[in-house]
């Protein structure tokens, strides 16, 4: 007996799931930039501003995903998956040259185009993941969201925590990891990760829940793992090496799946054999005569015309455009009111989170810390919460209460605004508070708007509606940080000896976070008006799940 799996095979399907949930832990690079921004702010002689104005070349890269939802819909899983990989070796390996000394600091421009590349590989990445799952497991897409998402939100903080605890967080070597783990990962899951059909009975549904929920555990366990790590201090080289291996054993945990239905499959297979052999003497009869046969193939032909016909009659009738719900085009979901309304209170929701993580190291200095990675790691940590809990959540509400995606997001943004409000204060450790609850808020605002798009707009062009949506990222960046957070720090900062600036106190960001703080109000505004005008949507989704249920039952 041979373990050769099919790709459609439940072993198949489940070890593909593995293997996008191991290249999503992997793909938050993107969140990494303040743990190296220091370094390549002294070693270029940057101001703020130069330095923001980076880190939005990084997010532009996001903006280019547009080309990774067009080839969703051309190109295999497994050649989407090595352009990101191959992307993201190029773009940060060139920075880890940079900043290692290896070679000297490129012009300003070319380190733009430079991070820009690192910042498209994971729209690849993520969009070969996202698109394949939620098409394989299009019956649970809210906890598959979350958990996928709240993978990438972890993926920061295992990248600096194994950093810090390998190699004591020294940013060339971190971006020698970011160079190199995402290629290597991304060249395993190409083996594994196919589009399969999907479940069609409510026993395999019922089968994924399960195994949702062991990945959720696992997950969960993880992120207390990496917090303990991050808030017991330092640790010694012995100590921190057993951490690195404890955490790659969590890891790979998620194997255990597939190898538990390739053993259940084994002992089913070897009993169906024995059952043969038993009655390998029965003589087997037909179920039709040739006479009957014969009368039910011509019913299937009449049939068979009659379905034709049909069919031609329908493609007569003019096309009519399609509503919240069905599969849209990306220029039909956006002749819609409410793609827009998701658009804008997406962009106040990750724009204003990103600038957080785009500039912790500069606020974390102005406030007096040395040592920034810590609040990278809890902004990653608790974003990963934020991000799978919100997904299994609301999709336990859609199925209970018929409750509208939306007004999770709209949630979030009121507790976001808060934790802005907490920043400008700087408070004696409103730094940490501060950072976690951005992180939740980000983590939720990700894990609704992505399979939220898919129920309002479909599945067929998700791909494309994904990627349009996340150009929000790379606007708002620049609204928020390049423009917004770069200008006012440097209006508070002071000149240095070697070209650059720097600002050392609570007024450094204290604007920019009030500003933030009402961009969220606006986004709760807008949530509550989406979820008021997909209720209908909500309870139609409900109702139609309910009767499955209900005939699951019956029959």
């Amino acid at each position: 007996m041979t373990f050769i799996f099919s790709y459609n095979s439940p072993v198949g399907k489940w070890l593909g799931f593995v293997a996008a949930v191991w290249v999503q832990a992997i793909s938050g690079n993107n969140y990494t930039f303040s743990n190296y921004s220091d370094a390549l702010k002294s070693l270029m002689a940057l101001t703020q501003l130069q330095l923001n104005n980076l880190s939005v070349a990084k997010d532009v890269g996001k903006a280019f995903g547009i080309l990774a939802g067009l080839a969703s819909d051309r190109l295999s899983t497994p050649v989407i998956l090595l352009i990101g990989g191959v992307e993201g070796f190029i773009g940060y390996g060139v920075q880890w040259l940079v900043v290692s000394g290896t070679i000297r600091p490129l012009p300003y421009w070319i380190m733009c185009i430079f991070l820009c590349m690192g910042g498209n590989s994971t729209t690849w990445m993520n969009t070969a993941i996202l698109v394949t799952c939620i098409r394989n497991f299009r019956k649970n897409r809210g906890p598959v969201t979350g958990i996928l998402k709240g993978y990438v939100g972890l993926s920061t903080a295992i990248f600096t925590d194994i950093c810090s605890a390998l190699f004591a967080s020294d940013p060339s070597t971190f971006l020698l990891l970011l160079a190199v783990v995402p290629f290597a990962v991304c060249l395993t899951a190409i083996l594994f990760l196919r589009e399969i059909p999907p479940s069609s009975t409510p026993a395999e549904e019922k089968e994924e829940v399960k195994y949702f929920g062991v990945i959720n555990i696992i997950a969960v366990i993880i992120a207390i793992y990496l917090l303990a790590f991050d808030l017991s201090g330092t640790h010694g080289k012995i100590f921190s090496r057993i951490f690195a291996g404890i955490l790659l054993v969590l890891l790979a945990s998620p194997l255990a799946i597939p190898v538990h239905l390739m053993v259940k499959n084994f002992i089913r297979q070897n009993s169906l054999n024995l059952d043969v052999e038993g009655n390998n003497n029965n003589i087997a009869e037909p179920l039709l005569c040739s006479d009957e046969t014969v009368t039910v193939t011509e019913e299937v032909e009449k049939k068979e015309v009659v379905i034709v016909e049909a069919a031609n009659a329908v493609a007569v009738v003019e096309k009519k455009a399609p509503v919240i719900g069905e599969d849209h085009t990306i220029f039909e979901a956006m002749k819609t009111l409410d793609f827009w309304i998701l658009f804008v209170s997406f962009l106040c929701g990750v724009g204003t989170g990103l600038t957080v993580m785009n500039n912790l190291g500069q606020m974390g200095l102005a406030l007096g810390y040395v040592d920034v990675s810590i609040f990278v790691s809890l902004t990653s940590i608790w974003g990963f919460f934020g991000r799978i809990i919100s997904g299994s959540v609301s999709e336990y509400f859609i199925k209970k209460a018929a409750m509208p995606r939306p007004i999770w997001n709209a949630a979030s943004q009121i507790l976001m605004a808060i934790g802005y409000i907490l920043l400008a204060m700087a408070m004696p450790g409103s730094l940490y508070i501060g950072s976690s609850i951005v992180g939740i808020c980000y983590g939720v605002r990700l894990a609704i708007s992505v399979p939220a798009a898919s129920e309002l707009f479909g599945l067929k062009y998700y791909g494309l509606i994904y990627n349009v949506l996340i150009l929000n990222l790379p606007l708002g960046s620049f609204l928020f940080s390049g423009l917004l957070a770069g200008l006012l720090y440097d209006a508070q900062a002071t000149k240095t000896a070697d070209g650059g600036n720097t600002c050392v106190g609570a007024h450094c960001y204290r604007l920019v976070f009030i500003v933030m703080s009402i961009a969220c109000i606006v986004g709760f505004a807008l949530d509550i008006l989406l979820s008021i005008r997909t209720k209908n949507l909500y309870a139609k989704i409900y109702a139609s799940r309910k009767a499955k249920k209900t005939s699951a039952v019956l029959s």
